[in-house]
C-alpha cells in the first residue's frame, strides 16, 4: 500500500499537468464548403453583388494566401489528405476509400492531446472509420443537407459549451455542403427532394432550407473556363445562390464563437474543398480545380487584413500547420509541412510549387492525373489518356455540360473544349499568368520546351519521394512522347 500511493500521486499529477497544458493551447475551428471556387468569393475578386459578406469579413481579420491548393478535387479524398498529411497513395485514401489502418489522424491526435472535438456535416467523408476520435457528431440530415444556417450556429453552440463543460480546449471541424450539387432552385434539388424522404444515408437528408437572396442569370460572372451560353449561365446562376447560402453558414459558426466569448484564443481556418461542379473545374487537376480560397484568422498571431502572394501552400500541409500551432509534433509518416512561419509573417522559400493529384473517382473509375504547379506555370500528367478512354464524373450533371454538347454541334470552338474535356492528352501544359482559365495547351510550342522539360523534371522528382506508385508508368509515357 506504501508504494500504491505514491504511483497514484503521480499519475494524478501527470494528469493534471497534461490537463493545465491543454487547456493553454488555441482553439481550433476548421470551416469547409463544398465545390467552391477560389474566384467565387469577394476577398478573392468576385465582383458578383454581395456575395460573401462573412466570408470576406474573416479574410479582413486574417491572412488569405493567393497560391493555395487542395491536393486532390474530391470531396473525401482531400479531406483523407487534411486528416493525415500524406498523399492519398501513402494513406490508402485514393478516391473513396477509408484511410488504411494504423495511420494517424490530425482527430486522433487532438484527442489524445487532450481537445474536445465536433464534426458537423460531412460525416461519412471525415475518417469516418474514426468515428470513436469525435467527441460530438452531427450528421448533415441534422443540419438540413448541411446547408441551414440556424443550424449550424445551434450545433456550434452546443459543441464549444460541452467543451466549456468539459474543461477542454476544442477542435471543431464545420463543414457546410453548399454549393455542392443539387444547387438551389435547380432541378437536381427537387429530384433531391423526392429522394430524401427514403433516404436513410446520414451524409443526406433532412430537406433542404430556403435562401435570402437569389441570384438571377443577368447578376452573375462567367467562369471564363465555360461558355457563355443562356443554360449554362441559368446553372452558374444557381451555383451562385448557394454560394452565398454557403457564407451565411460561414457566418453563423463564427457568429457562435464569438457568443462562446473564446474567438480570441481560436484560431480559425477556412478553404474550400476544391473547385466548383462544373465541367473543368472539379475532379480534376487544372488550377480551377484546385485553387482554394484559404483563410487563416488567428488573433494575436497574425496581422489582420494581410494577403499573402509570395508562397505556395497546399491541402497536403494542413495537418502539419494545426499540430504545430497547438504545439503538437507532426504525424509520424506526414508528407506535408507545417506554414505556421508563412501565417506568423516570416518567409520560406522552398514554398515554390504544389503537386495534385487524382486516382479513382465516385464512380471507382480511374482517371489517375497529377500535377504539378508554380505561380506561373503549371505541367499536367494523364495517365489515363489514350485516345478512346472517355472521361465521366459529376460535373456534367446538370444544365452545363448537357449544352455545351448540344452548342458543340454548331460551334467548333465549343466542340473543341468539349472534346478537350472527354478525351483530353497525355500531357498539358499552360501559362496560367497569362492563360488562368487553361484555354491553350502550350505542351507542344517549341518555346516552352525548357520550361517544360523542368516541369517533367519536378514531376519525377516529386513522384520518386512521395514513393508514387504511378512513376514507372510515367517515365514510358513520357519517353515515349
Amino acid at each position: 500500500m506504501s508504494r500504491f500511493i505514491p504511483v497514484v500521486l503521480l499519475m494524478t499529477c501527470l494528469t493534471l499537468a497534461a490537463n493545465s497544458l491543454a487547456a493553454e493551447r488555441p482553439n481550433i475551428v476548421l470551416i469547409t464548403v463544398d465545390d467552391m471556387n477560389w474566384d467565387s468569393i469577394g476577398a478573392f475578386g468576385c465582383p458578383v453583388d454581395d456575395i460573401t459578406p462573412n466570408i470576406d469579413r474573416l479574410a479582413s481579420e486574417g491572412v488569405r494566401f493567393e497560391h493555395a491548393h487542395v491536393t486532390i478535387a474530391i470531396c473525401q479524398p482531400t479531406r483523407a489528405v487534411w486528416m493525415t498529411g500524406r498523399y492519398p497513395h501513402n494513406s490508402g485514401a485514393l478516391g473513396f476509400d477509408p484511410i488504411k489502418r494504423g495511420v494517424p489522424t490530425l482527430v486522433e491526435a487532438l484527442r489524445d492531446a487532450g481537445y474536445y472535438t465536433g464534426l458537423l456535416a460531412k460525416t461519412g467523408h471525415v475518417v469516418p472509420t474514426r468515428a470513436r476520435a469525435w467527441n460530438q457528431r452531427i450528421a448533415a440530415k441534422d443540419l438540413r443537407n448541411g446547408r441551414e444556417p440556424e443550424r449550424y450556429h445551434h450545433y456550434t453552440k452546443e459543441c464549444l459549451a460541452s467543451a466549456e463543460e468539459a474543461g477542454q480546449p476544442f477542435f471543431l471541424m464545420a463543414n457546410a455542403q453548399d454549393p455542392h450539387r443539387p444547387f438551389y432552385g435547380s432541378d437536381q434539388e427537387e429530384q433531391s427532394r423526392k429522394r430524401d424522404r427514403k433516404n436513410k444515408n446520414d451524409q443526406y437528408g433532412g430537406g433542404f432550407p430556403d435562401v435570402r437572396r437569389v441570384y438571377k442569370p443577368d447578376e452573375i460572372t462567367m467562369p471564363a473556363f465555360l461558355p457563355d451560353i443562356p443554360d449554362v449561365r441559368k446553372e452558374v446562376a444557381e451555383y451562385f445562390t448557394s454560394v452565398h447560402r454557403a457564407d451565411e453558414v460561414v457566418g453563423a459558426v463564427l457568429q457562435a464563437l464569438k457568443e462562446s466569448g473564446k474567438a480570441d484564443n481560436t484560431l480559425v481556418m477556412f478553404l474550400s474543398d476544391h473547385g466548383m461542379p462544373l465541367p473543368f473545374a472539379k475532379t480534376n487537376c487544372w488550377r480551377n480545380s484546385t485553387r482554394t480560397p484559404w483563410i487563416v484568422r488567428w488573433p494575436g498571431q497574425i496581422e489582420s487584413g494581410r494577403h499573402d502572394t509570395s508562397h505556395m501552400i497546399s491541402g497536403i500541409d494542413l495537418c502539419p500547420t494545426v499540430l504545430a500551432a497547438v504545439g503538437l509534433p507532426p504525424l509520424e509518416g506526414t508528407d506535408g509541412k507545417s506554414f505556421v512561419d508563412v501565417l506568423t509573417g516570416k518567409t520560406d522559400p522552398g514554398r515554390t510549387s504544389v503537386f495534385t493529384h487524382i486516382n479513382t473517382i465516385a464512380s471507382k473509375r480511374d482517371y489517375s492525373m497529377r500535377s504539378v504547379q508554380e505561380p506561373r506555370f503549371g505541367y499536367i500528367y494523364n495517365a489515363w489518356s489514350d485516345g478512346e478512354t472517355t472521361f465521366r464524373n459529376e460535373s456534367q450533371s446538370g444544365r452545363t455540360f448537357k449544352a455545351m454538347t448540344e452548342a458543340a454541334k454548331s460551334d467548333d470552338a465549343i466542340a473543341a473544349r468539349v472534346k478537350h474535356f472527354v478525351y483530353r492528352t497525355k500531357e498539358e501544359f499552360y501559362d496560367y499568368a497569362n492563360d488562368p482559365d487553361a484555354l491553350r495547351n502550350l505542351i507542344d510550342d517549341p518555346d516552352h520546351a525548357a520550361d517544360i522539360a523542368r516541369f517533367r523534371l519536378l514531376m519525377r522528382e516529386h513522384m520518386q519521394r512521395a514513393k508514387d506508385p504511378l512513376l514507372k508508368r510515367f517515365n514510358g509515357d513520357v519517353e515515349a512522347q
